[in-house]
């Protein structure tokens, strides 16, 4: 039997070599992940869980959490990854919409969690970021020679929920093929080899930490060091032992306040890669004074995973995403009319590859507005590709905003901030963050006589909204600034902001 993306993984394995380090003490092996991962596949086989059903997973970083994915595509399960920071009232949508036939959590979540799945039938397991945990507990009884189901390019891998500036999440239907191809395409591009070590400081519900990070580690049969989370002093000592660093803007930021950051630090580093969010062209300059490294700036999505990278060879320019990957395309058209625009002009960007996802969950109709008739996604990003054929991303079609690495969508935050009492209305920003790349503003218009303050609106926020989407600041006006139409201009809000969070 093929199982197609776990296929290539299983030939790339290098056996006892290092797969996961923790700590920089614990070890996990290639063969280490091997069993488990049969072992998890084969208690998920014991639940009942079969090819094509959907596993949701909610838990806290660990080796054991990229192992369950691993297992997730072993079974032929669709592995369907939730940050860790939704609430449980964000969580009823996901699983209604999903109806995942298993649901992983934290072992402290686990009864809130039992409320909301059982009228959809879901089974609850857990898992805890220190190993433990009752699905590991059933893997412990199970042989880990686990015979893997049979999967094709075009099965489903996972689905990932993206976000828009209407309405509520939409799942990103990602296929075998979709994350193979990348990973195979990045691993050649960026030069990757057995030899590599990755610092590995990113969540592993969402592409950049799951898909880009993970997959490329292990088709190249690399090892990575996984931290729970960033902490600048602890990448910066693991810097000698170290050759790669993925991260978003953020990471780059809080390692240039590092009095410890040189070029002796960074030594045996040859690749540092940024993604996820805008970097800031002073960023990418000063940084390079420090250590002598252009950082390598790419440009993916949920929908596409990556789609143009910075060179590896070559000159890393600041402010690009760089060239289109081997076997994309990528071309900017006039929103209005489809036609493609020539260099320099900017307009929207579309995509077309191997990488592009087949479509978004149980929404066929919202599927084919998102696609041209000759097969390029509409990305909603505007952008335009100069001369010596950069791609630069310029502005979003749509108002998402997206801060730390993460996709929010203001609908969502401003349905949350009008409910509360004394607010008339709201709109929600990107604002420019010199940490966050933008931080959530919300401008906020009061009824009459109300006293409502800053923060008694973020104290409502707190159990409405994981803690990513709320607002960095609440501004409050006499009204919001509207076209014509009626619709609120949010361009003119973000002047007016712009500089709402620079540093004096």
């Amino acid at each position: 039997m093929s199982n197609h993306l776990f296929d290539a993984i299983r030939v790339a394995a290098p056996g006892d070599a290092p797969f996961i380090w923790i700590d920089n003490k614990r070890t996990w092996t290639y063969n280490d992940a091997l069993a488990l991962s049969g072992r998890i596949a084969s208690a998920m086989d014991t639940l009942g869980i079969r090819p094509g059903d959907r596993v949701a997973v909610q838990v806290e970083k660990s080796a054991e959490a990229l192992i369950l994915y691993l297992a997730c595509l072993r079974s032929g399960a669709v592995y369907l990854p939730l940050n860790t920071a939704y609430t449980l009232a964000e969580l009823d949508y996901f699983i209604g919409d999903a109806e995942p036939r298993l649901l992983v959590v934290a072992t402290a979540a686990r009864g809130g969690v039992e409320k909301i799945a059982k009228p959809y039938g879901a089974i609850v397991e857990t898992l805890d970021g220190n190993g433990s945990g009752s699905l590991l507990d059933l893997a412990r009884e199970e042989p880990m020679d686990f015979v893997d189901a049979s999967r094709s390019a075009d099965d489903l891998a996972a689905i990932l929920y993206t976000s828009g500036t209407t309405g509520r999440s939409k799942g990103a239907m990602l296929t075998h093929g979709n994350l193979l191809s990348n990973a195979l395409t990045l691993r050649d591009y960026w030069r990757v080899t057995s030899d590599d070590r990755l610092i590995h400081a990113l969540p592993i519900f969402h592409t950049h930490g799951l898909f880009v990070a993970t997959n490329v580690t292990l088709l190249a049969g690399a090892s990575m060091f996984l931290l729970s989370k960033f902490d600048a002093d602890e990448v910066v000592s693991l810097m000698p032992q170290a050759t790669m660093l993925m991260g978003v803007p953020t990471f780059y930021v809080r390692l240039l306040q590092s009095a410890r950051l040189d070029r002796e630090a960074v030594a045996s580093i040859r690749l540092f890669i940024s993604g996820s969010a805008p970097l800031l062209a002073e960023t990418h300059t000063e940084f390079q004074a420090r250590t002598g490294h252009a950082i390598l700036e790419r440009y993916g999505m949920t929908e596409t995973n990556m789609n143009t990278s910075n060179p590896y060879e070559g000159k890393r320019i600041a402010g690009t995403v760089g060239f289109p990957l081997p076997g994309v395309t990528v071309r900017v058209t006039e929103p209005a009319t489809g036609l493609v625009l020539p260099a320099e002009e900017t307009g929207m960007i579309e995509i077309k590859g191997p990488n592009v996802f087949k479509g978004y969950w149980r929404m066929p109709e919202k599927t084919a507005a998102e696609f041209t008739a000759d097969g390029f996604f509409i990305s909603g990003d505007l952008g335009k590709i100069d001369r010596d054929g950069y791609v630069h991303i310029v502005g979003r079609g749509k108002d998402l905003v997206i801060s730390g690495g993460y996709n929010i969508y203001p609908k969502e935050v401003e349905g949350e901030i009008d409910q509360i009492e004394g607010v008339v209305e709201s709109a929600v920003i990107g604002v420019p963050h010199p940490d966050f790349g933008e931080g959530v503003t919300a401008i906020v218009v009061r009824k009459p006589g109300a006293v409502i303050d800053e923060k008694a609106i973020v104290s409502a926020l707190q159990d409405r909204l994981a803690r990513y989407k709320q607002p960095k600041r609440i501004i409050f006006a006499e009204d919001l600034p509207r076209n014509t139409m009626g619709k609120v201009q949010k361009n003119i809000l973000r002047q007016q902001y712009a500089d709402l969070y620079a540093r004096p």
